[in-house]
């Protein structure tokens, strides 16, 4: 018991040596930027080979909190878009997961937060597929990984083969069924609903949980619309000229609401976009292109 307290508050010691240096630095600094300075996970391994997990998960848990504190749309949808850091919350995800590989938050945080706020559907599926290679067993990966190559990335042949492995993994007919479906042309809209639905199911975290629940209503709208527009085109001969044509010919009853403040419009290809290009995030974020998986080289 003595030595293991010895040991304890070596670890605990050598721990706050490290932070130590930038505790005053990181006060005086703004909140866009508190996230952003921690110690490289090779460091952590060779100072604390038997704190990996702990140290992880310490990591995503500060993540998690830091996310929860800017993100609150029904009282200020705008306080996100000054503050959000997303490439220190990337780096910091990355060498989390390169600390503890098997800590499913950091792969859930990094596919809600990368691929919808940050729009990093590489950076976001690299992750996964770092993941794979520990999380054997794991169906949930590959699944993520297929929705994002079917959906942002264009790549239906890998969605069906991520899709595939999912459903051996599983043994669940549904993700066997999706693999032949996406290497077709799908209705992409009920593809992100189902997705999102799920993704909302499996998540742990109430910040999470409350975003994606945001996302849902959204697709749901804009799968009204479509279904709007369809309707309108097959009895009309042609498709409707704007979304307001929708509603005042009546097959739209009420003007669709965005949830994420912006503005439902038909592009010059008739397809449903939005202003807010489903995210409270505005244009000048900093970018987290510079941000890699995380490899063992």
């Amino acid at each position: 018991m003595k030595r293991y307290l010895v040991t304890a508050s070596c670890v605990l010691v050598a721990y706050l040596a490290i932070l130590g240096p930038f505790t005053q630095a990181m006060k005086e600094k703004v909140t866009a930027v508190k996230l952003g300075i921690s110690p490289h996970p090779k460091v952590l391994q060779v100072l604390f080979p038997d704190y990996q997990e702990f140290l992880a998960a310490s990591s995503l848990g500060r993540i998690i909190q830091y996310y929860g504190a800017l993100v609150d749309p029904a009282a200020d949808p705008g306080k996100v878009l000054r503050v959000a850091d997303y490439p220190a919350m990337s780096r910091a995800v990355h060498s989390a997961l390169h600390l503890d590989p098997y800590n499913m938050d950091g792969y859930y945080f990094g596919q809600s937060i990368l691929v919808w706020d940050a729009k990093q559907y590489k950076l976001a599926t690299e992750l996964l597929e770092y993941g794979m290679q520990y999380r054997t067993w794991d169906w949930q990966l590959p699944f993520f990984a297929a929705f994002n190559q079917a959906y942002f990335l264009k790549d239906r042949a890998a969605a069906a083969r991520l899709y595939m492995r999912a459903g051996e993994l599983s043994d669940a007919t549904l993700f066997k069924s999706l693999a032949g479906r996406y290497l077709q042309e799908a209705g992409e809209t009920q593809m992100a609903i189902d997705y999102l639905v799920t993704l909302e199911k499996s998540a742990r975290t109430p910040v999470i949980k409350e975003t994606l629940q945001v996302r849902i209503t959204a697709f749901q709208t804009v799968l009204s619309i479509e279904e709007a527009r369809d309707h309108y085109a097959e009895e009309k001969g042609h498709p409707p000229a704007d979304i307001v044509t929708l509603v005042t010919s009546g097959y739209l009853s009420t003007k669709p609401i965005d949830p994420y403040g912006g503005e439902f419009y038909l592009d010059e290809r008739k397809q449903v976009r939005t202003t807010s290009n489903f995210a409270f995030v505005a244009s000048g974020q900093p970018s987290v292109e510079s941000s890699a998986a995380p490899s063992d080289k």
